[in-house]
């Protein structure tokens, strides 16, 4: 299969990687289009690919294009793509908030597959939740799912309109997971810790207990109270938290999350 990826940042290069990894693609066959000079010297050294910096008739010679530039960029690219896009090409986009409607007007191509893949994709253990136009038929879709589940693992989303909600949800959901453990590593600090002993009691507590929600044949809630046992310290921090309306602010704030991805979507 031979690949152009459009736009080599940090999500267009977990894409590439992963499929060099798996041998899904030879280096030969995988085409980056990067405007960035020091960007594409780079990406020239760490020979991952054939490195271009601009979008010319070669991308018309590849069987999938993946646009991965900023949303905000689109503008900047779509003319030079509608130009040299095969009708038999499939291009998956991975940009933020550009419908599939917008991005088949703008290249007057009608095969477009959207997807919201997260930045963990950087290491092979992402989730990308992905659809598709109608015109993308259930051969070449599988064949999408198998690049896309070389990043991690995927989610086929008949709706468009919940990818919004995949973007808030897991999208941004590595940010929320983040703040919570910059939140703990700084109590630790409040109550005496140096940032390496806090930052270790912290990121390995976090890294055993995801284990455990994945192997322990328990509900979340079971989970839970196997660690708060009665009128204990546990207990505790669970009181202070549901004082502060911690569980319903983080909902509310992932909500807010997926009406500014509808927001996006529609400017």
């Amino acid at each position: 299969m031979k690949i152009a990826i459009v736009g080599c940042g940090n999500m267009g290069m977990a894409f590439a990687k992963s499929f060099l990894q798996y041998d899904l693609v030879k280096k030969d066959d995988l085409l980056l289009i990067e405007k960035s000079i020091e960007r594409s010297e780079a990406l020239k050294n760490e020979k991952a690919g054939v490195v271009v910096d601009t979008i010319g008739p070669r991308v018309g010679q590849t069987d999938l294009i993946i646009l991965s530039v900023k949303p905000q960029d689109f503008n900047s690219v779509h003319e030079a793509l509608r130009a040299v896009v095969q009708p038999n090409q499939i291009v998956l986009s991975i940009m933020a908030g550009i419908p599939i409607a917008q991005i088949q007007e703008k290249l007057s191509h009608p095969l477009v597959v959207r997807a919201m893949p997260n930045t963990p994709a950087m290491l092979g253990m992402g989730i990308t939740g992905f659809t598709a136009a109608k015109e993308v038929d259930l051969t070449n879709l599988r064949r999408i799912e198998n690049l896309i589940n070389a990043t991690g693992r995927s989610i086929f989303l008949e709706d468009e309109a919940m990818l919004n909600a995949v973007t808030a949800l897991s999208g941004s959901g590595p940010a929320y997971f983040y703040y919570v453990v910059k939140a703990m590593i700084e109590a630790g600090k409040q109550m005496g810790f140096d940032d390496s002993v806090s930052a270790l009691l912290v990121k390995q507590t976090m890294l055993g207990a995801y284990h455990l929600i994945n192997t322990a044949d328990k509900s979340l809630d079971e989970l839970i109270k196997a660690v708060a046992s009665k009128g204990g310290t546990t207990e505790a921090a669970l009181r202070e938290f549901e004082s502060g309306a911690l569980s319903n602010t983080l909902v509310a704030g992932i909500k807010a999350a997926q009406v500014r991805a509808t927001e996006l979507s529609k400017e």
